[in-house]
């Protein structure tokens, strides 16, 4: 189309962008109102309108952009501590310059709506919605098309500086950040006190994010910089709380959030004001977006931390119990249950369960982690999600019963004994039909929808956890762990010279509390045992027994049980030597003449004998088994025996009676000269000659004699209870050929109950008997082997 020069020169004035100049020159009024006439008296309003896109198009593309960007393709190269103040300042210039180009095109936008007003643009070449948001758009996708690889770093330092001179300039509070220098330099900008720049950087950050707001590009530009700078500080604030159990951080964390972090996002948004005008309500909820979002960044960031500690605030708890409380605060905050479950049991799984830790120290894991899981979760419905692995785990280790009972009577060190000490459980609260009655109604909360009703009635009946019960539950039975008490309780009673049972009276209560006296009926009869065998010792042995001939040595002091209530002895013997069995046929007969129509039974390996040993001069004064007296009394009878001989001498195996020598050997006193040939060792010159010979023995070795249980286990004497079934199985199986386990013990249920079992104790009783070859298993069934 042809223009004469006078409205050529015109239109170059009015668009110097047709020139691809970007500096315009001051026009009227006037002038705009003739060029609009002009183009409208030839038509030209459209083709100029279109002209003036394709033209702006262009200069954006191939120079406002490319411009742009050059200033960060070749950045400054300062020494290391002056690269994030340089990158403040190529970053403020290059947003200051990019937006006076910007300015520029809106101001020949608003010359092109004078020019060429809408309305005189057909509607297919017109640009909608707006001419201004299509010149934005193109800016905004021609910057993200050109971005340069290491735009970020920039953006980041850049943001990294204006944070850290925020925080020492406007923040009250800000001598928590201080730190203390080595030199007279601002902590802030790192510059000379003299040349402090935070005042100037403080303004030049408010005049950028201001000039990207106006652009529409700041999300764009700094909007991942920004939130990956933010989760940072936040990662290092939560960072600093690590491996302090002992203090809550939840609402310092808050704090500083609501405080630091959204002050300086606000300033950032707001063009550098903290408050936001009543009319900018979509910014108001673009920042409690921004808060939103970040308080939950922190509650999953501590709560993880927290999580990947949780062993050791296990082991330290109550001290650790801020920690616990913070954690049940994030996690009400953010849905990390099943993730809390999963990981607390891999890593409980990891650092107890394999060979190489102790049971008692799993058992004090497990108790630990009971404690603190309960006081995290009142429901125990994790609770007993994650330690279902660990109570396994125990249930499969033969010293689990043992270590536990050995934990609720000990000298109150350990958990359990001090959750025993503490009585009964904490009764439930008796149900009140006006709920403003409760003091804690103004803390009252609805029960959780998730939540399953078993869970949801221990909550409603106010109980708690209880430990003992939890621990008990290994094994699914009371039974199991009173009959070990047992077992125990009579050990302790049979080690002991000076007969007491004020301490085992007062566990005997305590558990009473806890397993009802039914079941503990036997342990009060054998602690009554203890009482009047002490009245019955002091009668035979007072002068006024009337004993005559049959005075007893004030040597001899017996605990007299009564059978039917004491655990099963072990089933050994062995033959006293004379001297000793005189002494008990003495006391046998001062009993009988003392009690009529009763006598003893004496158990000689049980209990425990005080001698006097002279050996090379020296008196020693031993404590030592009945077993072990009996061999060195033999061999101060006779200084040289073989194994054989003392085995038939003392009636006992001689694999048993080589263990118990051991002792004297590891004592020095018997030597073994030639294979299973033992002396006495009665002369310091034959002990020198010969040390190098006599090989002691470890002293655990020894002390593994001293601890053997003058008891069965718990598990034996529950075998042979069971061995009352073996009669009525082959009975069963003879009548009806094959049975399953499920239907041999519905059967013996029902016609054998004197005995309660599980079917897991029978099938183990049938797998024996399978393996002795009284049993045939085929087919999911039993049956007896044909003859």
């Amino acid at each position: 189309m042809s223009i004469d020069a006078d409205m050529q020169r015109l239109m170059d004035k009015v668009f110097p962008i047709f020139q691809n100049s970007l500096k315009a020159e001051p026009v009227t009024e006037d002038e705009l109102l003739h060029l609009h006439q002009r183009l409208v008296e030839q038509k030209l309003v459209p083709y100029v309108y279109e002209s003036f896109f394709v033209k702006t198009e262009k200069i954006i593309q191939h120079v406002v952009v490319p411009q742009f960007w050059a200033r960060f393709t070749q950045p400054p190269a300062p020494s290391p501590k002056e690269l994030p103040r340089a990158s403040f300042v190529q970053f403020h210039t290059a947003v200051q310059q990019l937006y006076e180009q910007f300015a520029f095109f809106r101001r020949q936008l608003k010359r092109l709506e004078r020019v060429c007003p809408t309305q005189d643009v057909p509607y297919v070449k017109r640009k909608l919605p707006s001419e201004v948001f299509v010149f934005c758009n193109h800016l905004h996708t021609t910057l993200h098309a050109q971005l340069p690889a290491d735009f970020n770093d920039i953006v980041y330092r850049f943001y990294a500086i204006a944070f850290r001179v925020f925080i020492y300039s406007h923040l009250q509070d800000g001598d928590e950040y201080m730190e203390v220098g080595e030199t007279n330099r601002c902590m802030a900008c790192s510059m000379s006190s003299g040349e402090c720049q935070c005042q100037a950087i403080a303004d030049a950050f408010t005049s950028t994010n201001r000039y990207l707001a106006m652009m529409g590009i700041l999300d764009e530009i700094s909007g991942h910089t920004l939130n990956q700078l933010i989760q940072e500080r936040i990662d290092a604030k939560v960072d600093e709380t690590k491996e302090n159990y002992a203090t809550s951080h939840m609402e310092q964390l808050e704090h500083w959030l609501n405080t630091v972090v959204m002050q300086w996002l606000t300033r950032i948004y707001n063009k550098g004001s903290l408050q936001i005008k009543p009319e900018h309500k979509c910014l108001q909820r673009n920042i409690a977006k921004m808060q939103s979002r970040l308080l939950v960044y922190t509650y999953d960031k501590y709560a993880n931390m927290i999580v990947d500690q949780f062993f050791q605030i296990i082991i330290n708890f109550p001290l650790s119990q801020s920690a616990v409380d913070d954690l049940k605060l994030c996690l009400n905050k953010i849905n990390l249950n099943r993730c809390f479950v999963t990981t607390i049991r891999d890593m409980l799984c990891e650092r107890l369960l394999h060979p190489g830790v102790d049971t008692p120290d799993i058992l004090t894991g497990y108790v630990a982690a009971l404690k603190t899981l309960a006081h995290f979760d009142p429901s125990t419905v994790l609770l007993r999600s994650i330690t279902k692995p660990i109570k396994e785990y125990l249930r499969g280790r033969g010293e689990t019963v043992r270590c536990v009972v050995t934990s609720f009577t000990g000298d109150g060190t350990s958990d359990l004994a001090e959750e025993l000490a503490k009585g009964e459980m904490v009764k439930p609260k008796p149900p009140s039909n006006d709920k403003l009655d409760d003091p804690d109604w103004r803390s009252w909360q609805p029960d959780p929808v998730n939540m399953a009703p078993a869970a949801l009635k221990f909550i409603s009946a106010n109980k708690r956890a209880d430990i003992i019960s939890m621990v008990v539950d290994i094994y699914g039975s009371k039974e199991i762990f009173v009959n070990e008490y047992r077992n125990l309780l009579a050990e302790r009673l049979l080690s002991q010279v000076e007969l007491s049972i004020e301490k085992e009276v007062k566990h005997l209560e305590l558990l009473k509390s806890r397993f009802g006296e039914s079941l503990l009926h036997s342990c009060e009869v054998m602690l009554k045992d203890i009482t009047e065998s002490k009245r019955i010792n002091a009668h035979i042995l007072s002068p006024d027994s009337g004993a005559g001939d049959l005075a007893v040595p004030n040597q001899v002091s017996a605990l007299i049980v009564s059978s039917q209530f004491w655990p099963t002895f072990r089933k050994e013997t062995m033959e006293l030597p004379d001297s000793i069995k005189a002494m008990f046929e003495k006391y046998t007969k001062a009993y009988e003449s003392y009690k009529v129509n009763r006598t003893l039974q004496w158990t000689p390996l049980n209990g425990k004998v005080t001698i006097e040993l002279e050996h090379n001069g020296k008196v020693q004064e031993m404590q030592v088994t009945p077993a072990q007296a009996a061999i060195i009394i033999h061999f101060s009878e006779q200084p040289q025996w073989e194994l054989d001989c003392l085995s038939q001498k003392m009636n006992m195996p001689p694999i048993v009676l080589r263990k118990r020598i051991v002792f004297w050997q590891s004592q020095g006193l018997i030597r073994e000269t030639k294979e299973n040939v033992f002396v006495l060792v009665d002369k310091s010159v034959e002990s020198e000659t010969s040390s190098d010979a006599i090989q002691p023995q470890p002293n655990d070795v020894c002390e593994e004699e001293e601890a053997e249980s003058a008891m069965e286990s718990a598990s034996d004497q529950r075998e042979e209870e069971l061995q009352v079934f073996w009669s009525y199985i082959e009975a069963m199986l003879t009548n009806l050929d094959s049975l399953p386990l499920d239907r041999i013990h519905q059967m013996l249920k029902m016609f054998a109950s004197q005995v309660d079992f599980t079917q897991d104790e029978l099938k183990h009783i049938l797998q024996r008997k399978v393996r002795e070859h009284k049993l045939v298993y085929a087919g999911g069934v039993y049956q007896l082997p044909k003859s």
